[in-house]
């Protein structure tokens, strides 16, 4: 069973994005980050968890413990539409391989142009292809 695709499903259909879903390494813990435009609130995350339990017991999921909870301040960006969506967000990057000796990479989003990441940093404008960054996150900003 696709638990991703499935916690997707349920999730889009209640009309959230599914930011990330990480699970313990026995599967034991189910994390669940999602979001919507205008934030996310606890009423939301108890809709969301009681919907996936029902799910979970449906199609017979195991797993001990079930936490839904908003992607905070620092959201990791994973998909592309991420990259779209937050430019002009301050953010962080890491890439898969060393570029100029340089993993970390922070600056202002510019966005997604033809699956290449675009950041414009104090050294100037420097791109990323879309598969080699390994994480993003937005910095929060006070």
């Amino acid at each position: 069973m696709d638990l991703v695709g499935l916690v997707e499903q349920v999730v889009g259909g209640l009309g959230y994005e599914l930011v990330d879903l990480e699970m313990s390494p026995k599967g034991r813990l189910l994390r669940v980050f999602i979001d919507i435009e205008r934030g996310i609130t606890v009423d939301d995350c108890a809709t969301v968890s009681n919907q996936l339990t029902r799910v979970f017991e449906v199609e017979n999921v195991d797993y001990d413990r079930l936490e839904v909870s908003s992607p905070g301040l620092d959201r990791p960006l994973k998909k592309e539409a991420d990259f779209t969506r937050f430019a002009g967000e301050q953010v962080q990057i890491r890439t898969r391989l060393p570029i100029g000796n340089q993993r970390n990479f922070s600056g202002v989003l510019e966005g997604l142009r033809d699956g290449v990441v675009v950041l414009r940093t104090d050294a100037g404008e420097q791109t990323f292809p879309f598969d080699e960054v390994e994480k993003a996150r937005l910095v929060p900003q006070f």
